[in-house]
């Protein structure tokens, strides 16, 4: 009831009915571990996010990685949903630079993230601008990737579009033994 699909987009909307008493989210059934991931979103009122290497679990709760979409401070950062909460990188930095992170958003446009995970690296741009590129050996290194309804006091709405995957091929080198070469 809170999701729609409405011209190539996928809406999520709390409009006309009552505020949500819980984070909401519609997640993919795959799971993804080393990937670039693309979309647009734009927002209007309140507080989103994009999911991923997240744990599904009962009653449409998703935890793990979350990229920040927000008409409020946090557009643009990392957050890990019900695990540790704003993570360790953001509280070094200074605030020149969490404010240069947010006005990289477009509050009233659509913004392009593009969200690389390898490994232990994540990197997330947000319209061109490079928000965070960090190791995170302590994080997750596989899991889903929903759309969050934040709990928000008044009707919000949120637009998804133009959502790309491409999962980063393990390559790995092997020197082939070539049974001719064998010393005899």
């Amino acid at each position: 009831d809170l999701w729609s699909v409405k011209d190539g987009m996928i809406v999520g909307s709390t409009h006309g009915r009552d505020p949500l008493t819980k984070n909401r989210f519609l997640s993919t059934a795959d799971s993804y571990s080393d990937f670039v991931l693309r979309l647009k979103v734009k927002i209007e009122n309140g507080n989103s996010g994009v999911q991923f290497r997240s744990e599904q679990h009962p009653d449409q709760v998703v935890k793990g990685y979350q990229a920040d979409v927000a008409m409020e401070t946090y557009f643009g950062m990392l957050y890990e949903e019900g695990k540790r909460g704003i993570m360790p990188y953001w509280k070094e930095l200074s605030e020149d630079e969490k404010k240069a992170i947010f006005n990289a958003a477009k509050l009233d446009d659509w913004n392009e993230y593009v969200i690389t995970c390898k490994g232990d690296r994540i990197k997330m741009v947000l319209n061109g601008y490079t928000t965070l590129d960090i190791p995170d050996p302590d994080g997750a290194k596989k899991g889903v990737i929903a759309l969050q309804m934040h709990v928000w006091k008044e009707p919000m709405r949120v637009y998804f579009k133009d959502i790309e995957i491409k999962e980063i091929e393990k390559i790995v080198n092997l020197k082939r033994l070539n049974p001719l070469n064998v010393i005899k």
